[in-house]
C-alpha cells in the first residue's frame, strides 16, 4: 500500500459516501415532542452547532532573507491509487456475564486470538486495531453479524495452561475451589465487531492536496494505527503515537526509582511534498524494573526496609505489574496486606488422607511459602506482602518473590532533581545552530547587535530605568550574608542606570516559625513590617531558602500581589554573581511599572516601522491556559490573558488570570456578562490598552493562541473568536476591530538540520514550504540560538487573517516579538506575549497551590464550562499592580 522512503526531506527555508439512514423510531404514547428551535436555543454559547469559519489558506510564501538548505526529520511516502475502501469497526468487547472488559492490554489479546480462531470465517483478513474500540479493515468483513466468542487462557498473567494458573498453588488466599479442582484458568469474552463506516482510501491523496475531510483524516489514522500495532506486537510499550523498546541501552536513570526511556513518535501528515512520514526521537518515564523493594527503597530514599512508609508505598505501587518467582506469573498489584508476611493468616484448604475430604487450617503467608512450598524467605518476614488478588478476596506474595517487569510507564509528576537529569541525559547534539537578525536599541541611545540571537548588557545601561525607594528585604531563613547580597544589588543596578536607594530595613524570619504553618509565616511577617515601616513599601525583596517548590513562594506572592498591591521578587541566593543580579535586575526594572522601567526596545519598535502595526492602533494578546500536573487531576486550569500596552510599543504587557473547570483547554470566561457588566478576560485588556495608549480603541487585535492541537483550530476561531467580538461589542456596538488568530505549536517533532554541518539551524530561520500544510498558512520559526541538544523550532498556525499581513511582514513580526522578552538577553524561541501568559497562569495559580482543594472547590461563582461543577476563583490583583509585568 505505501513505502517508506529511505531519506529525509530536503527544502529551502525561507466529502465521504453518505448511507441511507433508517427511519426513526415510533414516539411513544407518553413523551411529547421538542421543537427543533427549543433544541436551538438549548445549545451552549461555546459549542457553536456548526462551525462558520475555517482555517485560512496560505496567501503566498515568504520571500525576504537568505535561503538556506536544510534537511527534515520527514520521510517520503509513496501511496498507490486504489478504489478501495478502509471499513471501520465499533469493537465491543464483554466478559461472559455480560459485564465490559476495562483492563489495559487485553484487547489486542482477545482481538489477535479472535484473528487465530475465526481466520476462515473472517476470509483471512487483515485488522488494523488501535487496540481499545476502533478496528479498520480494507474491504467489509463477509459476515453481516460479526458477533464472536473467544476464549483466552491465562489472561491475567499471560501464561499459558501449561504453567498453572494465577489463582494456582502459590498464591495464598486464593479460591480453592479453583486450586483444587482446575490446573489453569481460562476466560471467555464476547466480541462484537460494529460497522461504523467506510473510508474510501483515496482520502489519503485528497489530504495530500490539502483537501482535508473527515475521510482524509481518518485513513491517516489507520495509517497510524499500523505503525502503531506492528510497534505493539515487538513487545513496546506505546503513548500515543511513541513507542518504546525495551532495551537497557535507551534507558537512563533519573534517581527515585523512575527511568528515562528513549523511543521514537511516528505520524504520517499530508505536506506540500506529498505524504510524509515524521519520526522523531520521543522520551518517556518509566519504573525501574527489578526487585519491588529495590523500587521502594529507590522511591522513597531510605537505605533499610524497615524505613519505608507502607502507606506511600500502597500508593505508588498501585497498579502496577509484578512477575513472580519461582513459577514466572504476572499479576497485576492491587495494595498491600495489613498485616506483616509472618502474621498475616489465609484459610488453607487441603486434602485430608486418601477419602478426598478438604479440611480448613489457618495458615500465615510466611509459613505457607516456607513449609508447604519449600521457598527460602530472607528479609520478607517482617514486611507486608503483595495483595494480587481482588477487594474481597486478597492474594498475597511474599514481597522479595516478587519483581516489578519492565516498560510500565510512570505518571506522577517528577521532582524538581528527576526533570532536571532528564532533560540534561536526554539531549542530544543537533546538526546545527548560529545566525544574526534584528536590531535592538539600549539606554542612552546605544545600539546592541545580537550575535547568534542573543546579546549582553555590558557596559550598557537599560533603556528605561526605574527608580527603587521605600524597599525593604524579608528572609524566610535562608541562609546568606544579606548585607553583602544588598551591597551587589544596588552596585549592579547603578551600573544598569537604576536608582536603587539603601533598603528601609531587613526583616528576618523568627527560627521558632520555621516549621509553623506557611500562612502564619508569611503573615508574622507583614505584621513585622507594618509595624516598623512607616508606610507600605513599593518593592520587597524576598530571600526563600530553597531555590524551587520553596511552600512560602504562593502564599507570599499572593499577600503581597493581591491584598496590598507591592511589587515583589523572589530570589533562593545559594549562587550569587553579578551575572545572576543582572537577571535579577531585568526583571525588577520590568516589573516596576509604577516607574516606568523597560529594558530593550526594538529599533523598529522605537522608530516606530513594524508593517501595519506602528501606523495603526494594534493591540497583541497572548492566551494560554495551565493544567494542573499529571496527579492533579482536581486543580482548576489557569486560563491567562496578556495584551500590550502603551501603543505603538510591543514590549509592554499586562495580564488577566481566571480558573476554570479542571483539563479544560478552550478558554472560557474570555467574555463574562454579568447583567450590565462583563467580568471576562478580555474587557480588561481592551480597557488598558485604551487608557495607556493616549485613549485609543485598537483597530487590529491580534491574538497568540498556545497550547491547542490542530483538532481544537475550528473552535479557537469560532466560539473563542466569538467571546472576543463579544467582548469588543459589549464595550461599544460600533466597534468593529480586524482580527488576527495565529497559534502556535511546541509540542510536536518536526525538527530542521543543515546538511553537512553539525550546528543547530542559525536563528531567525524560517521553514513555510515542502513540510508545511498542503493548503493551510503555517511556518516553522527558529528565533533562537539553540545552545544545547537540537533546537526545536515553533509551529505557527495562520488560522484567520483579516488585517491583511504579507507572508513577510508576518513572519517578520513574529520573529520580532520573540525579541521582546523582558527576563532575558536572547531571543527566545516562542513569541513573548505566549511565553508571559504562561508565566502569568503559573504563577497566580500558585495562590491556590497550597488551600484545601476539596473545601475551595464547593465555594460559588468560579469560571466554569456548561455542566461543570464550579471551581474556586482567583483573588482579584490589587489595582496597584494590576496592569504592571508581574509575571516577570
Amino acid at each position: 500500500m505505501s513505502q517508506v522512503g529511505s531519506a529525509p526531506v530536503a527544502m529551502d527555508a525561507h466529502d465521504g459516501e453518505a448511507d441511507e439512514l433508517p427511519p426513526p423510531p415510533p414516539v411513544p404514547a407518553n413523551v411529547v415532542p421538542i421543537k427543533a428551535d427549543d433544541v436551538e436555543s438549548e445549545v451552549p454559547a461555546n459549542k457553536p452547532a456548526k462551525p462558520k469559519r475555517f482555517p485560512m489558506a496560505r496567501p503566498g510564501l515568504g520571500r525576504k532573507g537568505q535561503p538556506i538548505q536544510l534537511l527534515a526529520n520527514h520521510y517520503k511516502v509513496s501511496v498507490k491509487s486504489s478504489e478501495e475502501y478502509f471499513f471501520h469497526y465499533n469493537v465491543i468487547l464483554k466478559y461472559e456475564d455480560d459485564r465490559p472488559v476495562d483492563g489495559k492490554g487485553v484487547g489486542r489479546k482477545v482481538i489477535d486470538k479472535l484473528q487465530q480462531t475465526y481466520r476462515s470465517e473472517l476470509s483471512s483478513k487483515d485488522f488494523a486495531y488501535d487496540g481499545e474500540k476502533s478496528l479498520f479493515t480494507i474491504g467489509a468483513l463477509p459476515q453481516v453479524t460479526n458477533e464472536f466468542t473467544v476464549v483466552l487462557e491465562d489472561v491475567s498473567t499471560g501464561k499459558t495452561a501449561a504453567n498453572g494458573s494465577p489463582g494456582g498453588n502459590d498464591s495464598p488466599g486464593g479460591s480453592d475451589r479453583k486450586r483444587v479442582r482446575r490446573p489453569y484458568q481460562t476466560k471467555t469474552f464476547k466480541v462484537e465487531l460494529c460497522f461504523a463506516a467506510k473510508i474510501p482510501m483515496n482520502a489519503i491523496s485528497q489530504a495530500i492536496k490539502g483537501q482535508e475531510s473527515e475521510n482524509s483524516q481518518e485513513a491517516l489514522r489507520v495509517l497510524d494505527i499500523i505503525l502503531r500495532q506492528h510497534s505493539a506486537k515487538q513487545g513496546c510499550l506505546l503513548v500515543r503515537q511513541s513507542f518504546f523498546h525495551n532495551n537497557p541501552n535507551n534507558f537512563v536513570d533519573l534517581g527515585g526509582g523512575v527511568m528515562g526511556c528513549r523511543g521514537f513518535h511516528s505520524s504520517f501528515r499530508g505536506t506540500q511534498s506529498g505524504l510524509s512520514l515524521n519520526i522523531d526521537v520521543s522520551t518517556t518515564m518509566i519504573v525501574k524494573p527489578g526487585p519491588v523493594i529495590d523500587f521502594l527503597l529507590a522511591n522513597q530514599k531510605v537505605d533499610h526496609p524497615d524505613r519505608i512508609d507502607w502507606q506511600k508505598a500502597k500508593r505508588a505501587l498501585k497498579n502496577l505489574r509484578i512477575r513472580t518467582t519461582p513459577v514466572n506469573s504476572e499479576f497485576k498489584i492491587i495494595g498491600l496486606s495489613d498485616r506483616n508476611c509472618n502474621e498475616q493468616m489465609f484459610s488453607l484448604r487441603q486434602r485430608n488422607g486418601n477419602n478426598g475430604d478438604v479440611d480448613e487450617v489457618e495458615v500465615t503467608v510466611y509459613d505457607y511459602f516456607v513449609k508447604n512450598k519449600g521457598i527460602e524467605l530472607r528479609y520478607s518476614g517482617n514486611l507486608p506482602c503483595i495483595n494480587v488478588g481482588k477487594p474481597k478476596r486478597p492474594t498475597y506474595f511474599p514481597i522479595e518473590l516478587c519483581s516489578l517487569i519492565p516498560l510500565q510507564r510512570y505518571t506522577k509528576a517528577l521532582s524538581t532533581l528527576q526533570r532536571s537529569s532528564l532533560v540534561e541525559k536526554s539531549r542530544q547534539k543537533p546538526q546545527e545552530r548560529m545566525s544574526v537578525l534584528n536590531d535592538l536599541k539600549a539606554g542612552n541611545g546605544e545600539d546592541i547587535f545580537p550575535r547568534n540571537g542573543r546579546w549582553n548588557f555590558n557596559n550598557k545601561k537599560l533603556i528605561q530605568t526605574c527608580s527603587v525607594d521605600k524597599w525593604a528585604v524579608v528572609n524566610f531563613s535562608a541562609r546568606c550574608d544579606v548585607r553583602n547580597l544588598i551591597r551587589d544589588l544596588i552596585r549592579n543596578a547603578s551600573a544598569k542606570g537604576i536608582q536603587m536607594a539603601e533598603p528601609f530595613d531587613v526583616f528576618e524570619e523568627s527560627p521558632s516559625l520555621r516549621r509553623a504553618p506557611v500562612s502564619r509565616r508569611v503573615d508574622d511577617m507583614f505584621e513585622q513590617i507594618k509595624s516598623k515601616l512607616p508606610g507600605a513599601p513599593k518593592f520587597l525583596l524576598c530571600l526563600l531558602p530553597e531555590r524551587k517548590n520553596c511552600e512560602v513562594y504562593g502564599p507570599w506572592k499572593r499577600k503581597c500581589l493581591a491584598e496590598f498591591g507591592i511589587v515583589t521578587q523572589c530570589l533562593a541566593p545559594q549562587r550569587v554573581n553579578d551575572q545572576y543580579l543582572l537577571n535579577l535586575l531585568l526583571k525588577i526594572n520590568a516589573k516596576a511599572f509604577n516607574l516606568g522601567g523597560i529594558n530593550s526596545l526594538l529599533q523598529i519598535e522605537a522608530s516606530p516601522s513594524i508593517p501595519l502595526v506602528s501606523k495603526t492602533p494594534t493591540v497583541i494578546l497572548g492566551m494560554d491556559v495551565s493544567h494542573g500536573q499529571p496527579g492533579q487531576s482536581d486543580r482548576p486550569s489557569i486560563a491567562a490573558v496578556v495584551s500590550s500596552r502603551q501603543w505603538p510599543l510591543i514590549s509592554k504587557y499586562r495580564a488577566s488570570v481566571h480558573t476554570q473547570s479542571p483539563k479544560l483547554e478552550m478558554m472560557s470566561s474570555l467574555f463574562k456578562p454579568r447583567g450590565t457588566e462583563d467580568d471576562g478576560l478580555i474587557r480588561e485588556s481592551l480597557i488598558d490598552f485604551y487608557t495607556s495608549s493616549g485613549k485609543r480603541k485598537p483597530d487590529h487585535v491580534i491574538v497568540f493562541r498556545d497550547g491547542v492541537s490542530e483538532s481544537q483550530f475550528t473552535q479557537v476561531i469560532n466560539i473563542e473568536l466569538d467571546q472576543i467580538i463579544e467582548a469588543c461589542k459589549f464595550l461599544d456596538e460600533k466597534w468593529s476591530p480586524k482580527f488576527t488568530v495565529i497559534v502556535a505549536q511546541k509540542n510536536h517533532h518536526t525538527k530542521f538540520f543543515q546538511s553537512g554541518s553539525p550546528d543547530n539551524v542559525p536563528p531567525g530561520t524560517v521553514v513555510d514550504k515542502q513540510v508545511c500544510h498542503p493548503r493551510n498558512y503555517d511556518f516553522y520559526m527558529c528565533a533562537h540560538a539553540g545552545m544545547i541538544g537540537t533546537t526545536r523550532p515553533t509551529h505557527y498556525h495562520v488560522l484567520h487573517d483579516e488585517i491583511g499581513f504579507s507572508p513577510d511582514d508576518l513572519q517578520e513580526l513574529v520573529h520580532s516579538l520573540s525579541y521582546v522578552y523582558q527576563r532575558s538577553t536572547t531571543a527566545i524561541s516562542v513569541v513573548a506575549p505566549i511565553c508571559y501568559a504562561h508565566l502569568a497562569a503559573a504563577q497566580v495559580g500558585t495562590f491556590l497551590k497550597f488551600e484545601d482543594m476539596s473545601d475551595a472547590s464547593s465555594s460559588q461563582g468560579g469560571h466554569t464550562s456548561v455542566g461543570s461543577v464550579p471551581v474556586p476563583e482567583l483573588p482579584r490583583l490589587h489595582e496597584k499592580v494590576r496592569s504592571s509585568m508581574f509575571f516577570c
